[in-house]
């Protein structure tokens, strides 16, 4: 990024305001009506919030935020970031056990939960020592009418905070090992969305956009909330992923953030269509689903087969898939209607690229301050000259096109030597409607196919033997394949793999 001053959430809270006043900014469904939010009411009801924590709070703390995506949620949130302090967000499907443990771990001093959590709260409060105030975001109504603007505590809003200290700490699930805090200032966390966009049609004022990821995972909070507050977008809420069908024909939105796995499910809707109405276009049976307005679906968090992005194109939407992770600030890449179906987007203009090893290392001033409290896991996330080690694999085109081939702790190292990506070699089944699910390892000095089929598809299809349909199908792909990509063994699993928090597969060990 070049040099340059860059915003805090209280700045874009003010422009916003400033800029688009009392047109809409966030839309919900609430006891059968719309709820209209504009941007001064999010600005006003933020700058109450902010006023109850620093009255409650005389230095600055730590304070965690537990709900479903919501209007409160949002305002909290942002009350927590322009006050001063940290903003700690968890998922509200959080245990009492994990929470106690995260809690202590990240000093939390201050609690603020949607009602539903309340239960949980209450016995989080009375185990865990450090824990003091404690506020539920059914109390909003009344904290906004107390600490508004005409209020004995207006001036306490009227506080600066400091780009370089830490605004937010976000623990990652990752796939393995103890989660981590993510330490990221004000200017990481806003400068990350401050790169030149590529879609400058889309993102633009006034355009509809759903919001259907979790608001505390930085992918959604950055992008459904931060950069469409920089943009002037309406942001509609989704709340409940069992929602999106009936939110997408009331919103009618033009662009939706995902992840694979819900274009998928998306798209098999779109196909039942078809096939009830043979009558209809890819578009019109697309719009019965989407809505009449959808351009764009930006997909994060996973591998998004090229083949969807195909198949989405015949109905008049783009889709493709950007990359990131938190300790980057959130954004790497992003997309544009020009890159590949393969690659992950261009590389934003804010971030430095360079590949060591085959490995994508990142310098960009939006890179985390480190793990919070863990200063030798820190450590061992950057290189000696400072680049941020992101632990995949790939390459980036002359024209900025960043493709990801694989991680470098999945690798598998065959005696010869040769390193072989399972992730590449995962990714030639995507075509093959037979497989659900599928895990590539090395055993032995082999490499191995573990693979759950799609049972459906096979008893559909009229294939009994399964197996050996497998078997063909892979000795297809061992013709063409390089030498170290060879698939020596293939087994068949009756139940999907075991999963992450996020939905991905955990990975065996590798054992060579």
């Amino acid at each position: 990024m070049k040099k340059t001053v860059i915003p805090s959430v209280t700045d874009l809270l003010n422009a916003g305001a400033e800029k688009y006043g009392e047109s809409p900014f966030i839309k919900y469904f609430c006891d059968g009506n719309i709820i209209e939010k504009s941007f001064n009411q999010l600005r006003n009801d933020s700058r109450c919030v902010c006023r109850m924590i620093r009255n409650s709070a005389d230095k600055k703390i730590k304070i965690a935020v537990i709900g479903k995506t919501s209007y409160e949620y949002l305002v909290f949130s942002t009350g927590v970031l322009i006050s001063g302090n940290v903003l700690v967000p968890f998922s509200p499907e959080i245990s009492v056990s994990e929470a106690l443990d995260l809690f202590e771990r990240a000093d939390i001093e201050m609690l603020l939960y949607e009602e539903e959590f309340s239960e949980n709260a209450k016995a989080i409060k009375d185990a865990c020592t450090k824990l003091g105030m404690m506020c539920s975001f059914e109390r909003a109504e009344d904290i906004y009418c107390t600490f508004s603007e005409e209020s004995d505590c207006s001036s306490l809003a009227d506080f600066k905070t400091d780009g370089s200290e830490c605004a937010i700490i976000i623990y990652t699930s990752g796939t393995t090992g103890v989660k981590k805090g993510v330490m990221l200032s004000m200017d990481a966390l806003v400068g990350n969305v401050m790169y030149r966009e590529y879609c400058t049609d889309i993102f633009t004022e006034g355009v509809v956009a759903l919001s259907v990821l979790p608001m505390h995972h930085t992918f959604c909070f950055s992008g459904d909330y931060l950069k469409n507050l920089k943009d002037g977008l309406q942001v509609c809420l989704n709340g409940d992923f069992r929602n999106i069908a009936e939110n997408l024909l009331r919103y009618q939105p033009a662009v939706i953030r995902i992840v694979p796995m819900v274009a998928q499910s998306l798209l098999a809707k779109v196909k039942m269509i078809l096939k009830r109405n043979p009558s209809f276009t890819p578009r019109e049976a697309a719009e019965e689903v989407f809505g009449k307005n959808i351009r764009w679906l930006i997909s994060g968090g996973a591998y998004l087969n090229p083949e969807l992005t195909e198949e989405y194109e015949k109905l008049g939407i783009f889709l493709r898939q950007g990359y990131g992770m938190t300790e980057a600030g959130c954004r790497i890449s992003v997309p544009d209607e020009e890159v590949s179906r393969e690659s992950v987007g261009r590389v934003i203009d804010i971030c430095d690229i360079r590949i060591q090893n085959g490995e994508i290392q990142v310098k960009t001033p939006t890179v985390m301050m480190g793990y919070y409290k863990m200063p030798e896991e820190t450590k061992e996330m950057f290189t000696s000259d400072g680049w941020l080690k992101t632990g995949d694999i790939g390459y980036v085109t002359e024209d900025g096109q960043l493709f990801i081939t694989g991680r470098v702790k999945n690798l598998i190292i065959l005696s010869s030597g040769e390193n072989v990506s399972p992730e590449a070699i995962e990714k030639k089944f995507g075509a093959t409607e037979l497989v659900e699910e599928v895990l590539v390892f090395g055993e032995n000095n082999r490499i191995v196919a573990e693979i759950y089929p799609d049972f459906e598809y096979a008893k559909a299809n009229g294939i009994t033997d399964i197996y050996a349909e497998l078997e063909r199908i892979v000795d297809s792909m061992n013709k063409t394949a390089k030498a170290s990509h060879i698939i020596s063994k293939v087994r068949i699993r009756n139940a999907p793999f075991e999963k992450t928090g996020p939905g991905k597969i955990k990975r065996y060990e590798t054992k060579i």
